[in-house]
């Protein structure tokens, strides 16, 4: 049977104080980074979640597979913290988005014609 969910009271719950979203600059700074990706053909797919005290953008290489990446945004004591992860792996911690998001910048090279 289908339950009806409330969502004010969904909001209520949680606590707008604990919950930790991505800002309007932050959110553009991701998706500029994410888009220049998928125009090289790189990555395919986003999602976005937020857990409560954690804000989490995953980037998926093929829609059906695992996150290739996640950006997570967290509160640590009076500061933001951004994390990059890699599966498991820690690549890249920092109190700022463009900073950890370095991790995903090429060196330029030279193309031969």
């Amino acid at each position: 049977m289908t339950e009806l969910v409330n969502f004010a009271d969904y909001r209520r719950r949680g606590g707008s104080k604990q919950r930790v979203r991505f800002d309007r600059d932050e959110f553009r700074t991701l998706m500029d980074c994410y888009s220049r990706r998928v125009m090289t053909g790189e990555w395919k797919d986003y999602a976005l979640d937020i857990y409560g005290p954690v804000a989490v953008f995953s980037i998926f290489r093929h829609s059906l597979e695992a996150p290739a990446f996640a950006v997570a945004k967290r509160r640590n004591g009076k500061h933001d913290e951004f994390i990059v992860r890699s599966g498991r792996r820690t690549l890249k911690r920092g109190r700022e988005l463009s900073d950890v998001l370095s991790v995903f910048d090429k060196p330029l090279r030279l193309i031969e014609g």
